[in-house]
């Protein structure tokens, strides 16, 4: 089952492991079955702190769980996690085999401690997809809290060995979350957005937590690579430096090929996502991940601090702050996409697109993202529409050429999405008019991927610092916004071509920018 390669590898990390730990598989006569049992044989042959068993009595076969020698952890496997979830497996096994998590003490407290003054249990199944790049972080967070308390079981299920189970639950996007068997979460969440969920009193602790911080020198707002790229630059320069975000690595936790990042040939986003915070932790920066922010107030004057406010109530401070909020996927806006969001309607084909194998899909978009997305999913489904607003599709050429040589695509241009339909519970079709005749045409469709751009993340801002029609940040060829002290970077701002390398230069930019900010101003006044 494994190659040379990656046995050497995982080899190499079970030396980690400091207590026996035992696979326990559940099979039945499917052929992936035996390839489940093949894995975990080449697992068993790695290390001798390892013990295949083959009695295991799950419901779900082809299934297999991980727990320490002895005991009964709820960690467990209804997938042959290769591709994107191989970590997923390496991490489950260390961390089954004592090996300490890479989590913050307080974090993981927090976690013991879930269920234990109520008797609470949490039984969480996670549907996913071997291809998806979203799905690892959610899987590998659930089960570490499978491993750390014993009132919280999880099973990674993959969509497609389990397809009977996904359509009884109507899924049509990974990964999807179940909590005791009601929809808890779908798509890419983080440790600290899980517990958010399930421990509500982490939220009001949390802003107490944070809002008994000392003011920054530079506060940066987005974990992006404009703000990861700001946070070096202006710890490098030994001043205060603290970064908040929703999520550390923005934007790039939902590209899955990055081959254009001078020097890395090529590695996928959510790899890159962890090597800027691990990069942007060997400094000393105060990383704040997990909060969005929900205003900003500027200083009262010269030497005064500028207040940024999160969603939890808590006020940072800083002398000067760097807004590198990124952007997000823009939405059609048509009736319909809200209803049928992860019902069909969806963003990443990357993520989804094996959900919708054999059947017929469309994409709405003819740039680079769009043509992408349709030549990928015309592996895997049925047939793909393409529908494109413009009279011509705007993607590379090479990539059109590409498209236009699929025998499973159809594409049409000068076409506007009108609406996108559903029989209440899933997508079922889409509306679009021809815009040189005005004639209206259905496609009877089981999902429709939206593909047309980007969005900045910049609500929180209007009427305290300029922003375009567009909503993007109005800023000069230092970085600085029309609010003094307020800098900002990346594709929130005007700065033309939205490209990771451009967003890592204007943060380094807006962090020296920022830096001959305050060696200009007044000594810092006490905080208000």
């Amino acid at each position: 089952m494994l190659d040379t390669h990656l046995k050497t590898q995982l080899g190499a990390y079970l030396t980690k492991l400091q207590r026996p730990v035992e696979l326990i598989a559940s099979l039945d006569d499917r052929p992936a079955s035996r390839e489940m049992r093949d894995l975990l044989d080449d697992i068993g042959s790695l290390s001798d702190m390892i013990t295949v068993r083959l009695d295991g009595n799950d419901a779900r076969r082809p299934s297999f769980q991980i727990t320490q020698a002895g005991a009964d952890m709820g960690v467990r496997f209804a997938a042959i996690p290769m591709g994107h979830e191989f970590t997923s497996l390496v991490l489950a096994l260390l961390q089954a085999g004592g090996h300490p998590p890479k989590v913050e003490a307080d974090v993981i407290a927090q976690i013991e401690d879930l269920g234990r003054h109520d008797d609470g249990e949490f039984v969480f199944e996670t549907y996913m997809s071997l291809t998806c790049h979203n799905c690892p972080d959610v899987v590998q967070a659930l089960n570490l809290m499978a491993v750390l308390n014993p009132r919280v079981r999880h099973v990674a299920v993959d969509g497609g060995l389990f397809k009977s189970e996904v359509d009884a639950r109507q899924i049509m996007a990974v990964p999807a979350v179940f909590l005791n068997g009601q929809p808890f979460a779908s798509g890419r969440m983080e440790l600290g957005e899980i517990l958010a969920k399930v421990d509500t009193g982490s939220a009001s602790r949390e802003a107490a937590r944070l809002a008994d911080k000392a003011p920054y020198d530079v506060l940066i707002v987005g974990g992006g690579p404009a703000g990861a790229a700001a946070a070096i630059y202006a710890a490098r320069k030994g001043i205060r430096t603290g970064i908040v975000g929703e999520r550390f690595g923005g934007q790039t936790l939902d590209t899955l090929g990055i081959e254009n990042f001078i020097s890395v040939k090529e590695t996928e986003g959510p790899r890159f996502a962890a090597a800027l915070e691990a990069h942007v932790r060997t400094y000393d920066v105060d990383v704040m991940n997990g909060q969005r922010v929900q205003a900003l107030e500027p200083a009262g004057g010269p030497g005064g601090h500028v207040t940024v406010t999160l969603a939890n109530g808590a006020q940072l401070q800083g002398r000067s702050v760097i807004v590198a909020t990124g952007a997000r996927w823009r939405n059609v806006g048509v009736p319909g996409e809200q209803e049928y969001r992860n019902k069909g309607v969806a963003y990443c084909p990357h993520c989804d697109g094996p959900l919708f194998k054999g059947k017929k899909v469309a994409v709405i978009g003819g740039g680079n993202s769009g043509v992408e997305a349709a030549i990928d999913l015309a592996g895997l489904v049925d047939h793909v529409t393409l529908i494109e607003f413009a009279d011509q599709l705007k993607a590379d050429a090479v990539l059109v050429k590409k498209l236009h040589s699929l025998p499973n695509v159809t594409i049409h241009v000068n076409a506007q999405t009108t609406e996108i339909t559903g029989d209440g519970q899933k997508v079922d079709g889409l509306r679009y008019r021809d815009r040189a005749s005005g004639v209206e045409h259905r496609v009877d469709l089981a999902g429709v991927f939206v593909q047309i751009g980007l969005v900045p993340n910049t609500e929180w801002l209007k009427g305290t610092v300029e922003l375009t029609r567009h909503g993007e940040i109005v800023v000069d060829d230092r970085g600085a916004t029309s609010v003094a002290g307020v800098f900002a970077a990346g594709d929130a701002t005007t700065t033309p071509y939205k490209q990771i390398i451009i967003a890592t230069g204007d943060g380094a930019k807006a962090a020296l920018s920022a830096f001959d900010h305050l060696i200009r101003m007044p000594s810092p006044s006490p905080r208000a």
